[in-house]
């Protein structure tokens, strides 16, 4: 795989200190904690993801077995306090280049734990800076609104909180709705119908939608991941006038044109029903990036594998994800009575990765590749028990 070449991978790094014209020194970087809490680390500008992280967790006292259980993530905090997640730093990337390349005060490397499944959250509350982690984060997620708790849980939860009770207030916080989920800034979709407006949540190896219909009515639903065949991220350039974008897309210069990101996944609605589900978001790649995680544990469960060798494996160097997919055999074609859905089908099985590799440049939304695809070996059909 070309994205487990250290050689490439150094090709990368070197490209970014290079383009931001930053030499190789010893410098302060503040990581941010859940609670707002800064921790400073002194690192190299030519430091990857992984070093950094290795030095938040030695600052941290965080044993060497459990960092793999946190990532690093660049975020957007908005003059309201709310966060904006701009995606999971990479293992190729320099997260000092990354984030003062950006040259403004609103952007920042949060530590956020990075599995969805919260059985592993015992694994890291055995461990007192762990326990520390998780209860900040599910605090700060409760008082931003990401964990829904009605007046009676928010009684148990202060309750828990002023006893000191942080694993009893971590094991309330994971019976409540939204627990573990990341939340997206609102964004537009193409269901149930063109033009909605939703909140979108990725966690419990779902998609959540919260749409508001053209009626001003709100529905909620989730998209299960194991039931998205593929799905693909696309970029275009639209024209941008009267300070909006223009629905007619066409050529541009720079200077009057913005990048629309897309997030399209195709989702098995019923036992032989696929449909194409896009969502336009800035949050597209951090909205793929939780998806290809979310695929990463089910496989590696699937398999008959650890997740906690999975995130060893992670933190020692790069993931890889052929040996997981081996035990799983591909899901055969569903009939369709679309041939250009069933085209898109076959397209999507020849995959032999689920890697995530960029964006796909697409001027239209009706272009489509194979390359484009996410192959997606989590991928499950319906029987008549599930209709």
């Amino acid at each position: 795989m070309l994205g487990a070449s250290e050689m490439f991978n150094s090709f990368l790094r070197k490209a970014q200190q290079e383009t931001q014209q930053i030499p190789t020194e010893e410098v302060p970087l503040e990581i941010y904690l859940s609670n707002g809490q800064k921790v400073e680390v002194n690192i190299l500008t030519s430091d990857q993801t992984e070093d950094v992280l290795e030095a938040v967790a030695s600052k941290l006292d965080l044993p060497d077995e459990l960092v793999g259980y946190f990532s690093l993530f660049l975020v957007r905090e908005g003059v309201d306090g709310g966060l904006t997640f701009v995606r999971k730093l990479q293992e190729f990337e320099l997260p000092y280049v990354s984030v003062t390349s950006l040259r403004s005060s609103e952007f920042h490397i949060i530590l956020r734990k990075s599995y969805w499944d919260t059985a592993y959250d015992t694994d890291v509350m055995d461990n007192r800076v762990g326990l520390n982690l998780l209860y900040a984060q599910t605090v700060s997620d409760i008082d931003r609104g990401w964990i829904l708790v009605n007046k009676d849980q928010h009684r148990q939860l202060k309750s828990l909180q002023e006893k000191g009770s942080k694993k009893e207030f971590i094991r309330l916080g994971q019976t409540l709705k939204y627990f573990g989920y990341i939340k997206f800034d609102p964004c537009v979709t193409d269901f149930p119908e063109k033009g909605c407006h939703v909140i979108v949540s990725a966690g419990n190896n779902e998609l959540n939608f919260q749409v508001k219909l053209p009626n001003e009515q709100m529905k909620e639903g989730s998209f299960k991941v194991t039931r998205m065949r593929c799905w693909r991220v696309t970029s275009s350039q639209v024209p941008v006038g009267n300070g909006s974008s223009s629905p007619t897309p066409g050529p541009c210069s720079s200077a009057k044109c913005e990048v629309k990101l897309e997030l399209a996944f195709e989702y098995l609605m019923s036992k032989d029903r696929l449909q194409w589900v896009t969502i336009t978001s800035p949050q597209a790649i951090m909205m793929s990036i939780c998806l290809q995680s979310m695929v990463d544990e089910l496989m590696v469960k699937k398999s008959g594998g650890s997740i906690k060798k999975m995130l060893r494996k992670r933190h020692n160097g790069p993931l890889h994800r052929s040996e997981s997919q081996q035990a799983v055999k591909s899901p055969p074609l569903l009939d369709s009575p679309d041939p250009n859905r069933e085209q898109i089908v076959k397209l999507s099985t020849k995959l032999s990765s689920v890697s995530l590799r960029g964006i796909s440049a697409s001027n239209s939304a009706n272009d489509i590749s194979g390359n484009d695809f996410h192959g997606n070996y989590a991928f499950e059909g319906i029987g008549d028990d599930d209709l």
